[in-house]
């Protein structure tokens, strides 16, 4: 234990050395400037959104709330099931963790088919199908995740030369499988090829150079870049491309994708993923040892549970770091474009066509918000065009 405490300090050393390293960015030392909300959004379009946004976080809160209730329930009396299974430690245990995130499911159903009716209730695309049935897919792949990680923890945990240090090993073999995941999931994604004057333009301006798609069957205008090295792509949602989204708009929207690219945020991404997974794989360890560690069934209930609280609770360093790089692709968008017209009404028309506040509460932004506000796209806009002109009369 004394050697364990030894090495924390180092180790704390080093983990902010390489976050250090990882949010440097191209983005300058900035103050955005403040702007009025009720000066850029009609009255009306603030107040249909803000109220939109109230009660999607209240289903937020009810989802999260019912989902720790019913995984606290779970780790209460879920041993309960293992004492019946005759699959051994290991299958034991997958099949304890599948049963948890049944429960899950379950829980957060009706939040999900409530969000869909208040959706339509605003005009917003919303499937009462994809969010039963839909759900039970991804359930589906959520428990063949779930059961692949527990099968590599048991069995790390459960070898004699491994044992309570699991940990040291499970990270590095989750992010190296969050790296495989990052090369492959592009090329499983098809979608039609994307043709327009300015795609060549913008590669040769941000030095990318990476096919670009579209996606149908999506509502919602939404863009993504993801890939690595040969896998990289730029996929953008077909209502993103159709009317009454302008060239000059989709122009920025290719430009701010290409920008993550450019700026290599995918690899950063993983980066960040590496320094969350080794002190949370650690967490876990120490969590379970109450139970006998991971190597026993009757530690995979509460290992669940500890895990979405850990989630839950880096969900606002996750949030600032999304944000960050976020923030620099915008720039990256402003700097290849040169056109901070076409990106501030881009950002004024997603209130209206997604009903996304444009100024959330302290808290959603804490927590729910992975970009940054369209108050504050907007801002940097008009920074970008104070920060612009005194260079060009030098």
């Amino acid at each position: 234990m004394t050697r364990s405490r030894a090495l924390l300090l180092p180790a704390a050393a080093v983990w902010v050395v390489l976050a250090w390293l990882l949010w440097r960015s191209s983005l300058p030392a900035y103050h955005l400037p403040h702007l009025d909300e009720h000066a850029l959004f009609p009255a009306h379009a603030l107040h249909r959104a803000q109220h939109f946004g109230d009660v999607e976080r209240l289903f937020w809160l009810g989802g999260t709330i019912a989902q720790l209730v019913v995984l606290g329930l779970f780790v209460r009396y879920g041993v309960r099931w293992m004492r019946e299974s005759a699959a051994g430690p290991i299958g034991t245990g997958m099949l304890l963790g599948m049963i948890g995130f049944a429960f899950v499911w379950a829980a957060e159903l009706p939040f999900s088919v409530l969000e869909v009716w208040w959706r339509n209730r605003y005009g917003l695309s919303g499937s009462y199908i994809q969010a039963t049935i839909g759900n039970w897919f991804a359930l589906g792949a959520r428990f063949v995740l779930l059961c692949i990680a527990l099968a590599i923890v048991m069995g790390l945990a459960r070898a004699r030369w491994v044992g309570e240090r699991w940990w040291l090993l499970a990270a590095p073999v989750f992010v190296g499988l969050r790296t495989l995941l990052a090369f492959v999931s592009p090329w499983l994604l098809g979608g039609r090829p994307f043709h327009a004057q300015y795609v060549a333009t913008l590669e040769r301006t941000e030095n990318v150079h990476v096919p670009v798609r579209v996606l149908s069957g999506f509502a919602e205008p939404n863009a993504f870049a993801t890939g690595l090295g040969a896998s990289r792509r730029v996929f953008l949602w077909k209502p993103i491309v159709e009317p009454p989204f302008t060239p000059r708009m989709d122009r920025f929207v290719l430009a701010h994708e290409l920008g993550h690219l450019a700026h290599n945020h995918i690899w950063k991404s993983i980066g960040w993923y590496a320094l969350v997974a080794f002190p949370l794989a650690y967490l876990l360890a120490v969590a379970t040892r109450r139970r006998g560690g991971m190597g026993m069934p009757a530690a995979v209930p509460l290992a669940i549970f500890v895990y979405v609280v850990l989630q839950l609770v880096a969900l606002p360093l996750q949030n600032v770091v999304t944000r960050h790089l976020e923030a620099e692709a915008d720039w990256s968008a402003l700097h290849a474009t040169r056109d901070p017209a076409a990106g501030r009404q881009l950002f004024r028309l997603f209130a209206s066509e997604t009903l996304e506040d444009p100024s959330p509460p302290w808290w959603d932004y804490v927590f729910l918000q992975n970009h940054p506000t369209l108050m504050q796209r907007i801002e940097m806009t008009r920074y970008y065009t104070s920060y612009v002109r005194p260079r060009v009369h030098r």
